[in-house]
């Protein structure tokens, strides 16, 4: 702004000689100095001014570390930085805006020490174990970190091995969910494992079979407790009404699924369906009162694997009841 110009009060009259005068007793009312200019507006929230120079700051900075090395993973590959940075950041628009995920019981989840979530498995591609990653940070108050146990499928794939190592996930073996729930972990783990995520649309919402009972074995081991967990919404994203065996044998894969929008659309029929999902996180089921040799009894496994179970598929049943709609 350019300096400004004093002009005098009379610089447009004639300028006439005033006759000097006897000044009153009364002195003059002093002329009102200049007002002060207007404060500035203060930044809007997260929009502007000194929140921008942060991120614009932090993000240099993630850059710089990421150049120079100056990050840490685990053991396990896990990049804390770059999954809270980068990898929820693009999962978090599909979360909140596009499947809307509704979470209920968030509260059983310990806020400290380790756990085995144990949820069912659906949808044809594994997005749900994503948005379950994204619910337990974003919605725990101590936002808590999910290590998700994946299939040997996804570590066989060039850049999903990448980003899932990066993103936490580790092979679903029990001796490194062991490591994980002794070190205060919380693990996630899918049992049905690609019966489940694959299975046709008429078999929507019915669990499969649990495997032998590994996941229970583990969490008895390690003394952490279990905690249920119910997804409803992801068995729709990709209504899966065939299989192209042949097909998936030539490409080593468990199954080719065929949907009403996949493969005849091409590349937009792997876009999913916009439908409405509720994750809930059933009570914990305590581990602490069995013995150490209580891993290697076949009927104790047997008998909590079918707890877990039933747990998990009667809350399905009653999340489909109080659902409204698909989408809605």
């Amino acid at each position: 702004m350019a300096d400004a110009k004093v002009i005098p009060f009379d610089e447009d009259r004639p300028r006439r000689r005033i006759p000097r005068r006897v000044r009153s007793v009364s002195a003059p009312e002093p002329l009102e100095p200049p007002s002060a200019p207007e404060p500035a507006p203060e930044p809007a929230p997260g929009g502007s001014g000194d929140d921008w120079d942060r991120r614009i700051a932090g993000g240099l900075a993630f850059l710089r570390r990421r150049v120079t090395g100056d990050y840490e993973v685990d053991e396990f590959g896990y990049d804390k930085e770059l999954t809270d940075q980068v990898l929820m950041s693009l999962m978090r628009p599909l979360y909140d805006k596009y499947f809307r995920v509704e979470v209920r019981g968030i509260e059983n989840i310990p806020a400290e020490g380790g756990a085995l979530i144990v949820a069912n498995h659906s949808g044809t591609l594994p997005l749900d174990g994503l948005m379950l990653q994204v619910a337990v940070h974003d919605r725990h108050p101590a936002q808590r970190h999910l290590r998700l146990l994946a299939a040997d499928l996804v570590f066989m794939l060039p850049v999903v091995n990448e980003l899932a190592r990066k993103a936490g996930h580790t092979l679903a073996c029990a001796e490194d969910a062991q490591r994980l729930l002794e070190a205060g972990e919380l693990v996630g783990v899918m049992p049905e494992g690609f019966k489940g995520i694959g299975k046709p649309f008429g078999d929507r919402y019915k669990l499969q079979r649990f495997g032998r009972g590994g996941f229970v074995s583990t969490a008895l081991r390690a003394g952490t407790p279990i905690v249920p967990c119910s997804i409803v919404g992801a068995e729709e994203i990709y209504p899966m009404v065939g299989n192209a065996k042949t097909l998936a044998r030539l490409l080593g894969i468990p199954y080719f699924p065929i949907t009403p929008t996949f493969p005849w659309l091409g590349p937009l029929g792997a876009v999913p369906l916009p439908t409405k999902w509720t994750i809930q996180f059933g009570e914990p089921i305590s581990t602490a009162g069995y013995a150490a040799e209580a891993a290697e009894d076949p009927m104790l496994m047997f008998n909590l694997t079918d707890q877990v179970r039933e747990q998990i598929q009667h809350t399905l049943y009653k999340l489909l009841v109080q659902r409204r709609s698909v989408f809605f």
